[in-house]
């Protein structure tokens, strides 16, 4: 049974049974998508890490399949899960990339390293 997440509930779930290792859910236009349990790991640091923004990170997901009708949010891009047809592949960076989203990473002091 595929995992079902909380923020995608109102979509329909399809069964792909060669991609098992990734829900895959369908818009009410007919675009598809996949969530790889890595993504949904990664998605909700972001969540954590700046929930107000996490909303725009959803919206985005959202417009991108509605634009390209088939994507794939990988956890990791060089080692996909999914294999799907004429499908955009994206990580959680990417989506938070394309609406701004920085998360800095914490400075280790001047005095880290040799």
């Amino acid at each position: 049974m595929p995992t079902k997440y909380p923020e995608w509930e109102d979509k329909k779930i399809l069964i792909d049974l060669k991609n098992r290792f990734a829900t895959c859910y369908q818009n009410d236009d007919g675009s598809i998508f996949y969530i790889e349990p890595q993504f949904y790991t990664y998605l909700q640091g972001y969540k954590m890490l700046r929930p107000e923004r996490y909303d725009d990170l959803l919206k985005e997901m959202d417009r991108v399949t509605r634009a390209n009708k088939k994507v794939v949010f990988v956890g990791m891009e060089d080692n996909p899960l999914v294999d799907a047809h004429d499908a955009i592949y994206l990580t959680a960076m990417d989506v938070a990339d394309k609406v701004g989203c920085i998360i800095e990473r914490e400075s280790r002091g001047s005095d880290y390293g040799d």
